[in-house]
């Protein structure tokens, strides 16, 4: 434990001498986050790095308080995900002093790339010609070995072969060639990691982000995922946090399954926060079908998070629209609706190949704001409206919101990126020429302005309300089945919030006392300041969300 401390806390830093216990005040109503490139906008002149602190602090201040940037680290593939260099910021952003200048402002969450590196980094070109400590970071396995066992992502070769020193060697590669997989039970590997993280909290990271984290350790003759080294690792992060003097948070990207992904909160000693990946396909369901069914069932079998935990909800990021999360939530037939809704509208979908021969959906490929153009009935009306509900949703529910900054822009799908680069994901990753974004944004008629304005709106009347705290109760309703609504309460059970959100293209009506309204209460609906009379008719027109509140 003594090399771990001194990797983690070199040079006499201070640490807690108490462990910091789990609560709910790592996080407030107050925490949104912008899911963002490095360089999702540029001009050719600026920094980027500098232009996205503009675009923040000039766009959305007040309405998020935080930002994921996705690695900003050199790198040579995966758009990011190859990283080179973990101690060093790609020039072509910018440098670490550009960080800094953004942790000035808002939170930041950073990617910890801990399962790989890229096969040109120093660490992996150490390797090969055999010097210490790196000739054994990396992970090694026979191609007699039984690796039949092993999940992963990629279709392509599991080993690849490479010359060394020590003569030729099968490296393990979950994701791809470029991607070597570290050997995590070289204490070594781990040791740099735990230095890797203080550098990055010395720049004034506060979440990180543990990416592929299920696979971080490898066994052959198992799954090679989700096994209990890779939770001991964690929990090991956790502690090193929970003594930390920063408040530090943990984030585990593990796009599975419900009960594999919720036990990487352990026992309240190891992820503070997770993933919500089923909440992007079955919201796109629900706009796209305008019946709430699938979406409210999955919400009403999902427990509040443990004290000291979050989930983290989202509708995009840079990936596509993972479908194997709904996997047994979504009937097939509705999954090819979805998939043939998509493709109508532009959109791509990713296969991966089942062991029978034949192929299932991975993942939709498609900007979430092109992905409701229409929907299954063919209706193109409005769509921003429709947009605006799917991510006032995100909004409402138990956990902290983020959202990918080509939702908050409105941003179509980039198919000539798909062509110039070759490959599927390209089409959400759009880079805007920042005069041009600032053009739209300041034509009060285009989809940009409307959207952002709006979404910028409501994400900062909810940073004031108690009861969107992320861990304020939740209690999914039975309504109409074209109404998602939800109820929160806030921790001090003084506010509670309606949270309603029709998602159909079809005026709805209900009775105000089916939400058990207190009836001595005022209640208002927050989004459009219509006071609400406990005895009356709510009328929902096609998409409004209404949050309705005793105290407001």
């Amino acid at each position: 434990m003594s090399a771990v401390i001194a990797a983690y806390w070199p040079e006499g830093r201070m640490r807690r001498q108490r462990q910091r216990r789990p609560s709910n005040n790592l996080w407030s109503e107050s925490d949104a986050l912008v899911i963002t490139y490095g360089n999702s906008v540029t001009d050719g002149q600026h920094k980027p790095l500098d232009l996205l602190l503009d675009f923040l602090t000039e766009r959305l201040s007040g309405a998020v308080n935080s930002v994921h940037i996705l690695p900003y680290f050199p790198y040579t593939s995966d758009d990011g995900f190859a990283v080179t260099d973990f101690y060093k910021v790609d020039p072509a952003l910018g440098d670490w002093p550009d960080i800094r200048r953004i942790v000035a402002e808002f939170g930041l969450m950073s990617d910890l790339v801990l399962n790989h590196v890229s096969s040109q980094g120093a660490w992996f070109n150490a390797y090969r010609q055999g010097q210490k400590p790196y000739d054994g970071f990396f992970m090694e396995a026979s191609p007699n070995e039984d690796l039949s066992m092993v999940v992963r992502p990629r279709t392509t070769p599991l080993l690849r072969e490479v010359q060394t020193a020590m003569g030729p060697r099968h490296v393990w590669c979950t994701f791809s060639h470029d991607q070597i997989d570290l050997d995590f039970r070289n204490p070594e590997v781990l040791l740099e990691m735990l230095r890797v993280i203080r550098f990055h909290v010395d720049q004034g990271v506060r979440t990180l982000r543990l990416d592929a984290v299920a696979f971080l350790w490898k066994q052959p003759g198992t799954p090679s995922i989700h096994l209990p080294q890779t939770h001991a690792v964690v929990k090991l992060m956790r502690l090193l946090a929970d003594f930390s003097s920063e408040k530090l948070i943990l984030i585990t990207e593990t796009n599975v399954p419900k009960a594999e992904n919720l036990s990487y909160f352990g026992r309240r000693d190891e992820a503070h926060m997770v993933y919500n990946f089923p909440l992007p396909p079955l919201i796109l369901h629900a706009m796209l079908s305008g019946r709430v069914g699938a979406l409210r069932s999955w919400l009403r079998s999902m427990p509040p998070a443990p004290l000291g935990c979050a989930y983290f909800n989202f509708t995009a990021s840079h990936d596509g629209i993972g479908m194997r999360p709904v996997e047994g939530l979504l009937p097939p037939t509705e999954i090819t609706r979805m998939i043939a809704t998509i493709r109508g509208v532009g959109g791509l979908v990713s296969m991966r190949s089942l062991t029978d021969g034949t192929e299932a959906p991975y993942e939709i490929n498609c900007g979430y704001f092109d992905a409701l153009t229409r929907t299954f009935a063919g209706v193109e009306a409005l769509k921003v409206e429709r947009f605006l509900c799917s991510q006032t949703i995100v909004m409402s529910l138990e956990g902290i919101p983020a959202f990918y900054i080509h939702s908050l822009t409105a941003t179509p799908n980039d198919s000539e990126s798909v062509t110039r680069r070759g490959m599927n994901r390209a089409i959400n990753r759009h880079r805007w020429h920042y005069p041009d974004l600032l053009s739209r944004l300041d034509d009060p008629s285009s989809d940009q302005a409307r959207v952002l304005s709006e979404m910028a709106r409501r994400l900062r009347l909810r940073s004031h309300q108690a009861a969107f705290h992320p861990n304020a109760t939740q209690l999914t309703l039975q309504l109409d089945d074209r109404v998602l609504g939800v109820w929160r309460q806030s921790l001090d059970r003084i506010q509670s919030i309606f949270a309603l959100h029709n998602v159909s293209d079809e005026v709805v009506e209900m009775e105000a006392f089916s939400l058990n309204l207190i009836a001595d209460e005022h209640w208002q609906d927050l989004l459009s300041g219509e006071v609400i009379d406990p005895d009356g008719t709510i009328t929902l027109a096609p998409y409004q969300c209404r949050w309705i509140t005793n105290h407001g």
